[in-house]
């Protein structure tokens, strides 16, 4: 990864808190790090006042922009934003994500733009996610088939250092 910030996004109805300590153990590592706060919001809400937030912060670019679950979805509309705003993407990581889907097989009106990704894209899937009912088993191998950077992370690795080293590879 280039110098630059990392944007932490937290799943739609949830805080930034469910990040737990993972911001600052990225910030040991050195890493620029903001966790937009996004409560009570859904779809291009979300969108919207994220990329408030993140205009708020006055963020170093470029953004490489990180989503966990079903978050991932709403990365083409925050970046659009933010390249409107003259802040370039440096990438995109889903972590236990839902990834984006084009606009015609999407159940809801989210902003795709025509070259996404226009980026770097890569996928955290974290032990914590392996022993949870999901359908990230399927975003981990899209993810894989179209030759992204993919981390399965296994104990002793830590998600913090995992991370770390998927950023190092976009």
């Amino acid at each position: 990864m280039t110098p630059g910030t990392l944007v932490l996004l937290h799943e739609p109805n949830a805080t930034a808190a469910a990040w737990g300590d993972l911001p600052e153990a990225l910030r040991s590592y050195g890493v620029h790090v903001i966790t937009p706060d996004v409560p009570d919001a859904t779809g291009p809400r979300y969108i919207a006042r994220a990329s408030l937030t993140i205009t708020a912060t006055d963020p170093e670019p470029p953004l490489t922009l990180a989503a966990h679950g079903t978050a991932g979805p709403l990365l083409p509309g925050i970046a659009l934003a933010q390249r409107a705003a003259h802040r370039p993407i440096a990438g995109y990581v889903f972590i236990d994500a839902d990834l984006p889907r084009p606009q015609d097989q999407t159940e809801n009106d989210l902003p795709m733009p025509p070259d996404w990704p226009e980026a770097p894209c890569a996928y955290l899937r974290t032990h914590r996610d392996r022993s949870a009912p999901t359908n990230h088993d399927q975003a981990l191998r899209e993810a894989r088939l179209r030759t992204w950077p993919t981390t399965d992370q296994e104990p002793p690795t830590t998600i913090p250092q995992a991370l770390r080293n998927l950023l190092t590879a976009l």
